[in-house]
């Protein structure tokens, strides 16, 4: 396993990590969770990924009973949690410095830890100023209760004005940023937030490298009964597969599996494989229902040679969404 820096924090994060989302509480209970955070341990994963939003909070507490029984020592494991969905009452939303504060107790509970070692605004909350959401992580830090914080999906005007904040008031910052990336969803995390990364130094804990499973290339022949499209309250993932930009990505889907065929390596070790080319991503999450799933993403890692600058630059032509000013990766 590979380590990398979390931006320019001094904390080490393996470059492949284990997330939670739609897979605990929801098709993993805990005697399965158990099975799934020993094998990514033992293969050298040392962050795992959760919020207060997955399944209600139960997604959390089946990882806590599930770290809590396999005996898991505190200071080999990095845990997080995300607010901002906590409930329906105006009070558990957003990210008002009450919500905050007790979203966070909430999530230490469940997860059966004392501290947290991320903490990330799921989302941007226009509801409350910046300054109060800096102030509020800013005073969890003080407490102990988390270690560093950071932010998902904020657009990289928010966030800077979050460093501006945190700057002006001597308040601790963001240091991390938990955006979507992969072969079809580039802009941010290539553009965007290029400043970012030059000038506060940010790191990025990336999610759904498959792009909800369309990178495996499991949905060309239509969409399987155990896949997440299936799952309900997911319709609107298979509504977007099955509408003309969707037949567009499975198009190319087929290409990259060629691709893939070529360098003997699966469409899915490519996928997982070229987010790691990416130096300013600290760590790719991956999600897995199933053993087999997360061991045969684990060993996506030792794709990432076989993806040279040549191989490279023909995914940027079969993809044909390159940023106008990217990033420049994998030369």
């Amino acid at each position: 396993m590979e380590y990398r820096r979390l931006g320019k924090s001094g904390l080490k994060v393996s470059a492949l990590s284990l997330g939670s989302w739609v897979t605990f509480g929801k098709q993993v209970g805990t005697e399965d969770a158990k099975t799934l955070l020993r094998t990514a341990f033992e293969a050298g994963v040392n962050f795992f990924d959760n919020a207060e939003g997955y399944e209600a909070g139960a997604s959390e507490k089946i990882m806590g009973a599930a770290i809590r029984e396999l005996g898991l020592p505190r200071d080999h494991f990095i845990v997080s949690s995300k607010v901002f969905w906590g409930g329906d009452k105006p009070t558990q939303m957003g990210l008002s410095a009450k919500h905050v504060r007790e979203a966070c107790d909430q999530a230490l509970a469940r997860l059966q830890v004392d501290y947290l070692d991320l903490y990330f605004c799921h989302r941007p909350d226009v509801d409350t100023p910046v300054e109060e959401t800096v102030r509020a992580m800013h005073a969890l830090v003080m407490q102990g209760k988390i270690l560093y914080w950071g932010t998902s999906e904020w657009d990289a005007q928010r966030i800077t004005e979050a460093h501006r904040v945190a700057r002006q008031e001597h308040l601790t910052p963001p240091v991390v940023e938990q955006p979507q990336y992969n072969l079809f969803v580039r802009g941010r995390v290539e553009a965007e937030y290029r400043p970012l990364y030059e000038t506060y130094g940010m790191g990025t804990t990336t999610w759904s490298p498959l792009a909800s499973g369309l990178l495996t290339g499991k949905y060309l022949d239509g969409v399987p009964e155990d896949s997440r499209l299936s799952l309900p309250g997911y319709e609107w993932l298979r509504e977007l597969l099955l509408n003309e930009e969707g037949q567009d990505k499975l198009a190319k889907v087929r290409e990259l599996k060629s691709l893939a065929n070529e360098l003997g390596i699966s469409l899915t070790h490519l996928a997982i494989a070229w987010c790691l080319k990416n130096p300013r991503v600290s760590t790719v999450i991956l999600g897995a229902s199933r053993l087999s799933q997360l061991q045969d993403n684990l060993k996506a890692i030792d794709a990432v040679p076989k993806l040279t600058s040549e191989v490279m630059a023909h995914i940027d032509r079969i993809m044909a969404n390159r940023p106008a000013e990217p990033e420049r990766f994998g030369q």
